[in-house]
């Protein structure tokens, strides 16, 4: 569709298959849909943050067909239609129009949530973070009730909030119209911003666009984005006069700022990442960051949970990107019975694995459908947090909840790694996963990117660097036609990567290195392809069509991105090495 085509036709209703709004956090794919005068939205399933999103602004939903059959034919549909199902929170905020309107009335006392009284029960790990953050009392800030269970609604007092530079501008400007133009924020020291999505974008942007404007539009989201946080006190992740950020927002969540137990609000969907500490951590829309930096306050529907028992020993070649891909293309994740839930992961085999890699499942949560991942904290996360950062013991320790034994899910399942294969996904989507000996055979790339917030981790510079070393050993260089593109997650990662000798081994071999930057993953980075016969492999989360460009794009581990850029061809370390 060329611009403006749905707003000079007038379309009233959009109508979509599985999955609408599948992704990123992002509020401005349902404000211009609303801005461009679409009323409702009606599609088989709906992701839980679109469809947040689009109560939040006064964009009504329904999976219900039949409405959309009625009001073709010029029935009335009463408001009630569009609000069946909803928690009683989520139906007054729709029937009041909009979040901010619904907030105005409840901070002024003209409306009262009600709170869950769910007597105590067998509570998992994400319900006892709601519980303790629940808003007991909004006019003395009081916080925790003794239970929640799934289908509470409320709203809880949350510890870290943060934004970045594709969605702060929007954020603030929000914040403006509902709380006018001199509003301050509560709390601006648990309150974050990150130069991260857009520092590479002049890189990439073709020339065409550049014409329009854009590139000048873009800029002047990292101008508001600064001035924003002067003028609030926010602490600011910028830019580094080398290029590129401090870090990666998520990143940051992990090495600086999270704790165990915390209830963690991004503009961003991966914001889930956190949860490899033990946070509740989710992304929200801007009208809600909005609301969230003005109250501190975020609304929380209590998500059902699923439970992930990983046991056995991963083998040669597998990690845990290969266990997310498998968990992902099973039918529950492919179905979309996994939209708006927890995934909780715990087991023996998550014991063994370090925080980098528990990130890997976390972050890919959303991939899945999900609010959010959660893995309790454990001996594992608290030597991690000590080495980070300068947070003393007892304080870390004083967040950890783990899940009641007898607490309910509404599904559990067991995986054993002993059989799990390096896996990929095929182009499209990130849940067609199958095992890389059942891909297409002999898959030629031209290019293999790690990086993004999924792949530019410690434990995966680790990965880049055993299967680069190896090859040098063996006289071996990234095979000639194919790029090699190397990002870090953070400027912490780069100076690990340093200080352990992988920045010469990444020269050597032939990989170009880029500072920290969501990139590529989100088309705005080196790394990206420049057309559709192009193929990557990639350690990101998302293979969606044009997300990395207009090539096809098939998701692996960071071993196999690796490999395969040495080979030329989709392959694992195993096979590239067999005598």
């Amino acid at each position: 569709m060329p611009k403006d085509a749905i707003y000079h036709k007038g379309y009233q209703a959009i109508a979509s298959g599985l999955s609408k709004g599948c992704g990123s956090s992002r509020e401005t794919a349902p404000y211009a849909e609303l801005a461009a005068g679409v009323e409702l939205v009606f599609a088989k399933t709906i992701e839980k943050i679109y469809g947040q999103n689009c109560q939040n602004i006064g964009l009504l939903t329904s999976t219900d067909f039949a409405l959309l059959e009625r009001l073709e034919r010029g029935e009335e549909v009463s408001i009630d239609e569009f609000t069946r199902g909803l928690d009683p929170v989520s139906k007054e905020i729709v029937e009041y129009g909009g979040l901010f309107r619904y907030n105005k009335a409840r901070l002024s006392g003209e409306t009262t949530p009600q709170l869950p009284a769910t007597p105590l029960r067998p509570m998992t790990l994400v319900e006892k973070i709601i519980a303790r953050a629940a808003i007991a009392d909004a006019v003395s800030g009081q916080t925790g009730i003794p239970a929640v269970k799934p289908g509470d609604a409320l709203f809880c007092r949350s510890g870290l909030r943060f934004s970045h530079d594709y969605t702060t501008a929007m954020a603030e400007a929000q914040f403006k119209q509902g709380f006018g133009a001199d509003a301050v924020v509560m709390d601006a020291q648990s309150i974050y911003a990150f130069r991260d999505h857009l520092t590479f974008l002049s890189q990439v942007m073709p020339e065409s666009q550049k014409k329009q404007g854009l590139l000048e539009l873009a800029d002047n989201l990292k101008t508001v984005q600064e001035d924003f946080c002067k003028r609030q006190g926010i602490r600011l992740y910028d830019e580094v006069k080398e290029g590129g950020s401090e870090a990666i927002c998520h990143n940051a969540v992990l090495e600086d700022l999270a704790l165990p137990g915390d209830l963690v609000v991004g503009t961003d969907s991966h914001t889930c990442t956190g949860g490899a500490l033990g946070t509740f951590a989710f992304g929200v829309g801007s009208t809600e960051m909005a609301n969230a930096w003005f109250t501190k306050d975020v609304r929380v529907t209590v998500p059902e949970s699923v439970l992930y028992v990983l046991r056995g020993t991963l083998q040669k070649d597998v990690v845990a990107k290969d266990v997310m891909l498998h968990i992902m293309a099973h039918s529950y994740i492919k179905t979309g019975k996994a939209i708006g839930q927890v995934l909780e992961f715990r087991g023996p085999a998550i014991t063994a694995m370090s925080i980098d890699e528990r990130a890997t499942l976390t972050n890919m949560a959303v991939e899945a459908g999900a609010t959010t991942g959660i893995i309790a904290a454990d001996e594992v996360t608290v030597a991690y947090l000590k080495k980070m950062r300068s947070t003393d013991e007892a304080t870390i320790r004083a967040g950890i909840l783990t899940s009641d034994n007898d607490a309910e899910y509404v599904e559990r399942f067991e995986i054993d790694l002993d059989a799990l294969q390096p896996m990929v996904a095929t182009p499209g989507d990130p849940r067609n996963g199958v095992t890389l000996q059942g891909a297409e055979r002999d898959v030629v790339i031209n290019i293999a990117y790690g990086g993004s917030c999924t792949g530019g981790k410690m434990a995966d510079m680790d990965m880049y660097a055993s299967v680069l070393q190896r090859a040098l050993d063996r006289g071996m260089r990234v095979k000639e036609g194919v790029s090699l593109f190397i990002q870090f997650g953070s400027q912490k990662i780069r100076q690990y990567a340093e200080s352990k000798g992988y920045l010469a081994v990444f020269e050597k071999a032939g990989a170009q290195m880029i500072n920290p930057s969501c990139g590529a993953c989100i088309k705005a980075g080196p790394g990206v392809s420049s057309d559709k016969d192009q193929v990557t492999v990639s350690a990101i989360n998302r293979n969606f069509p044009g997300r990395s460009g207009p090539g096809q794009v098939y998701l692996a581990s960071p071993l196999v991105v690796a490999a395969s850029a040495i080979a030329g061809k989709l392959t694992t370390p195993e096979q590239l090495f067999e005598p």
